[in-house]
């Protein structure tokens, strides 16, 4: 049986892309599927993929250098015959890999250099030259790999010119597993967000959206704050009172709170790695039939429309974000329609059965051209 092993030092054990989809999916089409994970919880075995820790880090720079290592080291130790990285940290630890004659795959989640680009910790001379430098380390390790996947079409249009190998798999709503609803659409009262909680992300226009709303909408912010300046910031805004904060939830918990929610919103700021990103809280917002309030960013815009599934706004300007959710709160029959049609496309479209597709047929084309039993 061919061993697969995934590798993150970043990502939580039961992360949505790494766990619920890519390492279960692969278990279950009969690969022998490990995961190294750096979280400090213990090894488990669970859906046929068997867990390793490696031990958490204190801090980032620990984690970077202390967790990067020791995940190589149990790398090695499971001896797999294909190693997929999920964290760009561990680009050297699959170079590593590579020398010693393995298969590498690089998920790439995210458009790192344009990520760096937003990063209000550094300076702005600072973040071109971080994100430069990264772009061309990127460019010649990548290179070296056998594949790549990467989470959107326009991350994979950046790698197709770097790789030959490069598919998108996209992060797309398991079929059927947020759907439920205590209530129907026509008596739910809340707004919600789910997701990591940051400037970039729009916390601060949300919450000052919840200020101008009429209508007796209440926000369930479902995630955790990125710094606590940040949440102690937020918490004095007059919009703050209509707030309910819930913390991180696991899967039943956000299914539990989008049954009760009229609307989902996703209005994250317009930076640069935000535009062409598709994020997996609008799909799933989808899924679950809940009409989606999010930023105008033409991809957006285009999704949005042509399923009709929700409103798009100026996600700067908070006083949009309020009358959409007016809006909606004030006509159950448009909530109805636009959670249908949100439902429709994620069954016949944006779901995870088509995306698994890729990722299988990805590793049966890789495993062909080496011959490995």
């Amino acid at each position: 049986m061919r061993r697969i092993v995934h590798l993150t030092s970043v990502h939580s054990r039961h992360d949505t892309r790494v766990f619920l989809k890519e390492c279960r999916s692969l278990a279950g089409e009969g690969y022998d599927v490990s995961l190294v994970v750096a979280d400090g919880a213990g090894d488990e075995t669970r859906d046929g993929v068997r867990i390793r820790d490696v031990g958490a880090s204190p801090g980032r720079l620990t984690r970077m250098v202390g967790a990067t290592r020791r995940v190589l080291q149990a790398a090695r130790a499971l001896d797999g015959d294909l190693y997929h990285l999920h964290d760009p940290e561990l680009i050297p630890v699959g170079l590593q890999l590579k020398r010693a004659g393995k298969l590498v795959i690089f998920d790439a989640h995210e458009d790192v250099p344009l990520q760096i680009l937003s990063k209000h910790y550094l300076g702005p001379t600072a973040r071109r030259v971080v994100s430069r430098g990264f772009s061309t380390f990127e460019a010649w390790a990548c290179r070296r790999f056998d594949a790549i996947v990467a989470a959107t079409p326009a991350i994979r249009d950046k790698f197709i010119a770097i790789n030959p190998t490069v598919v998108d798999i996209s992060n797309f709503p398991l079929p059927g597993e947020l759907e439920g609803g205590a209530d129907p659409p026509g008596k739910r009262c809340d707004v919600c967000y789910v997701g990591g909680i940051s400037e970039t992300r729009g916390i601060r226009e949300l919450v000052s959206a919840m200020g101008m709303v009429r209508s007796n909408a209440r926000l369930k912010l479902c995630g955790l704050f990125a710094e606590a300046k940040l949440s102690a910031d937020v918490r004095r805004e007059a919009g703050w009172g209509r707030v309910d904060e819930l913390g991180f939830l696991d899967r039943a918990g956000v299914r539990e709170v989008l049954s009760g929610c009229f609307a989902g919103l996703v209005t994250l700021r317009a930076s640069p790695n935000h535009v062409e990103s598709l994020p997996i809280k609008m799909f799933e917002y989808m899924s679950a039939g809940v009409p989606v309030v999010a930023s105008h960013f033409p991809l957006w815009r285009k999704i949005v429309l042509e399923s009709g599934c929700g409103i798009c706004v100026d996600p700067e300007r908070p006083e949009q974000s309020a009358s959409a959710i007016d809006l909606l709160a004030n006509d159950p029959a448009l909530v109805r329609e636009m959670g249908h049609k949100g439902r429709l496309a994620v069954r016949d479209r944006y779901n995870w059965s088509i995306e698994e597709r890729k990722l299988i047929d990805l590793y049966a084309s890789l495993f062909s051209l080496t011959g490995c039993p």
